[in-house]
């Protein structure tokens, strides 16, 4: 986006009802004509987490998985406050599973999001600016983390609100978003 990297992760929530399976239809909101993709690794919280430290993170997490996080960008650039953008109901494809830290550590492999078969993303989740266990130390200085609670780790340039000129998701696109060793989520685009 070719801003400097941030100091502290920038935090907002998504509710329970913006998730959706890894190949179930993206529910783009009517009212917003600037939705775009976000490829990210998912970070899944396997035991409770609060003030730890970094080296102590990793022990909290169960697991890794794939994470769409469709944005609303006119509505995300309302306020400076994200939430209104990140959190339309139907919006947000998880999975298609969980590959547990024993297996993977979620710290290398290709990340790519694919519109319609042409690649967006593209890049490797050891170059996030926040890895997991950064994120689950910041986080867990501010709230407890929980069983379940599921972490979105940031994405890799390319997003379409970055392109000159800018490019959104259209009713009937097809966006894959992969994660080497982890998985694939398939969805395709319906207007609301």
């Amino acid at each position: 986006m070719g801003r400097e990297p941030p100091a502290y992760p920038t935090l907002f929530a998504k509710y329970r009802s913006a998730l959706i399976g890894a190949h179930d239809d993206i529910a783009m909101p009517a009212q917003s004509t600037q939705v775009d993709w976000e490829a990210e690794l998912a970070v899944i919280i396997g035991a409770p987490a609060r003030h730890v430290s970094e080296a102590d993170a990793l022990g909290a997490i169960a697991g890794f998985s794939v994470l769409n996080d469709v944005t609303a960008r006119d509505f995300q650039s309302r306020t400076l406050q994200w939430l209104q953008g990140k959190t339309f109901e139907g919006s947000t494809p998880l999975g298609p599973w969980m590959v547990t830290s024993d297996e993977a550590d979620g710290l290398s492999g290709e990340i790519r999001c694919e519109v319609n078969g042409e690649t967006r993303q593209k890049s490797d989740i050891g170059d996030l600016v926040f890895g997991p266990a950064a994120l689950v130390a910041y986080i867990s200085s501010i709230v407890t983390l929980l069983p379940g609670d599921v972490i979105a780790s940031g994405t890799p340039g390319g997003v379409g609100s970055g392109m000159n000129p800018p490019r959104f998701l259209n009713d009937g696109d097809i966006v894959t978003t992969r994660i080497q060793g982890i998985g694939e989520c398939r969805n395709v685009c319906r207007r609301a």
